[in-house]
């Protein structure tokens, strides 16, 4: 991920803060606040990773709700065009940023990106990454200037590899991670599988659902856990995701946990361009409509999980390599599922007891399926994901 690494001049640290979980962050804010999207009920944060505010309409026409970062910001002018299209950001915290001014487009701010990189050395070369501890000290300060609003500490793909030798001294020491994560409100990471250089990582799409999952397990599931997913070539001058993979990626994080999502679309090979998804038509309309079932299903998203609703048992093969998410609202119940593996299968799917579903929705697929005696089956394709609508028989429920 581009980046530079600069560490802000803060103020003192005062001798106390407040802290204010996200959900409860700029309470004092009028609700028709862009800073407020985190708190609204029907709206999934979807980001997009360090873009200049001047294409901010164009993003939001595609279905994107909040920027994460600002290059070489936030400036008057960012924050500004920023204003003028009601397109809240996450940002670097600086004193311009912190100007009453600002508040109704400032949701957040962001620390120095994937800290548990080994880090550029004065001398040249590289020396280890930052250390939890200074880290720790700089949540700490940017806190004490505001504590009202959330920090998001976006890290490396050492989250989901632990060979990542990116961590210089650092590689293979998973164990850094359980102290990263006190630093900050909300926590996401990055790991490409599409266009990897590595050919061990690279097709294996599940890594993106590790690195869900060990976020979540070192946070307690205390913080909310965001996924950055790739959305154009990066450095691969023969690889392009598709749409398809990319709706695999978002919605394998939702599954495994991921309460938003970000695009990370810069590609650097054969040449630099910013913005590269409004050069690929058919990825840019490929992402407008996974943004518009995200923000359809947003209610239904941000609702509590149901957990042991659904067993699922394989048919084709004596192992399961399908995981699921169980959702609901008055007259459906959601089972979002994905298979973490490259090769296909075929799985049997419960249904709760109560539910007597003549047929089930398949969405985004124009497709049925047909229950039998409180159970139905699908076939999962290499990390297929497959969202199940079942309407229940409730009274006032057509």
């Amino acid at each position: 991920m581009r980046k530079r690494l600069r560490f802000f001049l803060l103020l003192a640290l005062l001798s106390s803060f407040a802290f204010v979980p996200p959900h409860q962050a700029l309470a004092q804010q009028g609700d028709s606040s862009p800073a407020r999207f985190l708190d609204q009920s029907d709206i999934f944060p979807i980001g997009v990773w360090l873009q200049d505010p001047k294409n901010a309409a164009r993003y939001k026409a595609i279905g994107i709700n909040f920027y994460a970062g600002l290059w070489d910001g936030p400036t008057e002018q960012q924050l500004k065009q920023l204003q003028a299209a009601k397109m809240p950001v996450f940002a670097p915290q600086n004193d311009l940023a912190l100007k009453k001014e600002f508040r109704d487009i400032l949701a957040g701010w962001t620390l120095p990106d994937e800290p548990d990189n080994a880090q550029a050395s004065a001398g040249g070369g590289l020396g280890p990454p930052v250390s939890p501890d200074f880290l720790s000290q700089l949540y700490r300060e940017m806190k004490a200037r505001d504590p009202e609003r959330p920090i998001l500490l976006n890290l490396g793909q050492g989250v989901a590899w632990d060979q990542w030798h990116g961590r210089g001294t650092r590689t293979n020491h998973p164990e850094d991670y359980e102290e990263y994560v006190q630093a900050a409100d909300i926590l996401s990471f990055d790991i490409y599988p599409i266009t990897h250089p590595d050919g061990g990582i690279r097709g294996r799409l599940d890594y993106v659902a590790r690195g869900v999952d060990r976020l979540i397990g070192w946070t307690g599931g205390e913080k909310p856990v965001w996924s950055v997913i790739e959305a154009s070539r990066i450095s691969n001058a023969h690889v392009m995701p598709t749409g398809d993979q990319v709706r695999i990626l978002g919605w394998r994080s939702i599954i495994h946990g991921a309460e938003g999502i970000i695009y990370f679309v810069h590609q650097f090979t054969p040449g630099f361009v910013e913005a590269s998804l409004f050069d690929n038509a058919p990825l840019r309309d490929a992402i407008m409509a996974i943004n518009q079932r995200l923000q359809e299903l947003a209610g239904v998203l941000k609702s509590e999980s149901i957990q042991g609703a659904v067993s699922i048992e394989p048919v084709t093969t004596p192992y399961n390599n399908v995981s699921a998410m169980v959702k609901q609202d008055d007259c459906h119940l959601y089972v979002f599922a994905g298979s973490l593996s490259k090769f296909s299968t075929e799985v049997e799917f419960s249904i709760p007891a109560g539910i007597n579903a003549d047929r089930v929705e398949v969405l985004d697929e124009v497709r049925y399926l047909s229950p039998d005696e409180g159970s139905f089956r699908d076939n999962f394709g290499p990390y297929a994901t497959h969202l199940y609508k079942i309407s229940k028989s409730e009274t006032g429920c057509d």
